[in-house]
């Protein structure tokens, strides 16, 4: 059974990095949603972070040009005050609620996403710095900040390389910020370590394809394709919270 569930493991990884590579986002978000179904978050959380602070290292150099500073001015500061209020509630609240809360919001992110949502200019101060207050505090309970900022891009008129070249930086950030809070209470160890260098090869491996594909694909079908994907999986781990709940 240890076998079976390390080889998921690897194939999750491997599949959340690909799509790491070519959006530029989805990794913590894909690969914490999948490996939820056999384990609780806080047992993978953070080698989660480890994992995408490699991911961003790996794309930032190609990507610094097209980075929208200007959001990320007030993402940044609202990710910083939401993280320790996410790290605090993956510390103290049980699993299935945390799974059941995340698929659905990832479920509704996706639908919105799907459905067409999207903005004529991007949104002011104020709403930037919810947004990244949103991504922090999932950044802390879940290792994803990716949901609220997914939406904020995909949703504005910045464009698909601004939008994911502001998405591997703001990821770094958010990385590197909850993996310092959650060293802080305790639940980074040696074993968490372990955990992210054996699955660095199938993270390397899964980036660099992702990567690869980016300039010939077409954003578009990749797009749903994602959405699509992340409503299967919100289904999914969502249902199995539920369950057992009741």
């Amino acid at each position: 059974m240890q076998i079976l569930v390390l080889a998921y493991a690897t194939a999750c990884i491997f599949g959340a990095a690909v799509v790491r590579g070519y959006g530029g986002f989805g990794f913590a978000l894909l690969a914490v949603i999948a490996l939820s179904l056999l384990l609780p978050p806080a047992e993978i959380v953070p080698s989660i972070f480890i994992l995408d602070v490699a991911a961003s290292v790996h794309l930032l150099p190609s990507v610094w040009r097209d980075i929208h500073w200007g959001a990320l001015r007030w993402l940044a500061p609202g990710c910083m005050v939401g993280t320790p209020i996410g790290v605090y509630v993956l510390a103290h609240v049980p699993a299935a609620p945390m799974t059941l809360a995340l698929a659905v919001f990832v479920l509704t992110a996706a639908i919105l996403l799907a459905q067409g949502f999207s903005l004529k200019s991007l949104p002011g101060p104020v709403v930037t710095f919810a947004t990244g207050t949103a991504s922090g505090i999932f950044n802390g309970s879940f290792g994803m900040s990716g949901p609220p900022v997914i939406l904020f891009f995909f949703s504005s008129p910045a464009g698909a390389a601004a939008g994911r070249a502001s998405m591997i930086a703001f990821f770094l950030l958010t990385d590197v910020t909850g993996l310092a809070c959650l060293g802080w209470n305790g639940l980074v160890s040696l074993t968490t370590l372990w955990h992210a260098l054996y699955f660095l090869p199938p993270l390397a491996a899964g980036v660099w394809l992702g990567n690869r594909g980016f300039v010939n694909a077409d954003p578009l079908n990749f797009r749903r394709w994602v959405l699509r994907l992340l409503m299967g999986l919100a289904v999914l781990s969502g249902g199995r919270a539920l369950a057992q709940l009741l």
